[in-house]
């Protein structure tokens, strides 16, 4: 049996128990952003303590390959990403937020991996990713659907 869909939803359930406690650090804290501050800052320390640890660097002329977009642009989006959850959480609750969140992410990567952006693998869309695609939609209405939510 492959352990990477493991792997994969056990990352997932990470990502919804840290969102939530990162969540709560920044209504401490009276500030999302400054509890994205931190988390990043965390995030941060103990990627670099693996990084030093595992002893597997990068040669300089791979370095030297790497477009000036990558160096800055994944960390901008993924600080609007998660300090935009953060914000968003107490106020909507971890299962809507998350799956909404969720959809966005799902249906971008639906639209990436068609057309392989950034030279990852491509799938194409099918009738088979329409259909599941419109079930996704509507499981996310479906888990969403109650009369009392302000949003």
């Amino acid at each position: 049996m492959n352990a990477l869909p493991i792997l994969a939803f056990c990352a997932g359930s990470a990502i919804a128990v840290q969102a939530s406690m990162n969540a709560q650090l920044g209504v401490l804290l009276k500030s999302s952003m400054l509890g994205t501050g931190i988390a990043f800052l965390f995030a941060c320390f103990f990627t670099v303590l693996v990084v030093v640890s595992s002893k597997q660097y990068p040669l300089l002329t791979d370095v030297k390959t790497v477009p000036i977009y990558l160096w800055f642009s994944g960390g901008a989006i993924a600080a609007f990403g998660v300090g935009v959850f953060y914000y968003l959480i107490p106020k909507m609750g971890v299962g809507s937020m998350m799956s909404f969140a969720l959809s966005g992410q799902i249906l971008t990567a639906i639209i990436s991996s068609h057309f392989g952006w950034f030279d990852q693998p491509t799938k194409p869309i099918d009738s088979k990713v329409i259909i599941g695609t419109a079930a996704l939609v509507v499981g996310i209405l479906l888990i969403n659907w109650e009369s009392s939510h302000d949003y």
